[in-house]
């Protein structure tokens, strides 16, 4: 069975967003005297990953989100 990925599209301040949490989280696990090696994975691979460029396409609105 083949794992199931996700992709998430994020600009540059959310990307930095996301690389300053985890290293965030890097830290205060550090201090608690876990293990890092979770986080310093996905530092690694939000820091590796390609940007792609692509369209976006809004979608109508339906009515679950007035809610």
């Amino acid at each position: 069975m083949k794992e199931e990925l996700y992709h998430v599209a994020l600009d540059d301040y959310e990307h930095g967003v996301v690389i300053r949490s985890l290293n965030d989280k890097k830290t205060d696990l550090k201090k608690e005297g876990k293990s890092t090696d979770a986080v310093d994975d996905l530092i690694i691979k939000f820091g590796h990953a390609p940007k792609r460029k692509f369209k976006v396409i809004e979608k109508e609105k339906d009515c679950r989100e007035s809610r």
